[in-house]
C-alpha cells in the first residue's frame, strides 16, 4: 500500500518538474502575429509575454487606426499563445496522471 502511494508521489514530482520545464520552454516559443495589411506586427511567447511590437509610421499618424489594429492583433495573438500554452501543458500533465477509467481530464 505505501509502495503505491510513494510511486504515485514520485509520479506526481515528476509530472510537476516536467511542467515547469514545459513552462520555461514555453518562454522560447514564438507566435508571431500581424495585421493583414503588414501594418503591426506582435512577436509574443507561448507564455503570453509580448517579444517585439513594430507599428508602420502611416499606422502613428492615425490614432484611432491604431488603436484598432492592436487591440485586433494582440488579441489574436494571445490566442495563439494560449492554444499552444495550453497544449503543450495539457501534454505534460497527461502524462504523470494515473488512469482512472472514466475520468478523462484532457478532452
Amino acid at each position: 500500500m505505501f509502495g503505491d502511494l510513494m510511486g504515485m508521489m514520485g509520479k506526481l514530482q515528476e509530472t510537476q518538474a516536467k511542467i515547469e520545464e514545459t513552462k520555461k520552454r514555453l518562454d522560447t516559443v514564438l507566435i508571431d502575429e500581424k495585421s493583414n495589411d503588414g501594418l503591426l506586427e506582435v512577436t509574443m511567447t507561448a507564455n503570453r509575454q509580448i517579444r517585439t511590437l513594430s507599428i508602420s509610421d502611416e499606422l502613428m499618424n492615425d490614432k484611432e487606426q491604431l488603436e484598432d489594429y492592436l487591440i485586433m492583433v494582440l488579441n489574436r495573438t494571445i490566442e495563439k499563445a494560449t492554444a499552444v500554452n495550453d497544449a503543450e501543458l495539457a501534454a505534460a500533465a497527461k502524462d504523470g496522471m494515473p488512469n482512472i477509467p472514466g475520468m478523462d481530464l484532457f478532452k
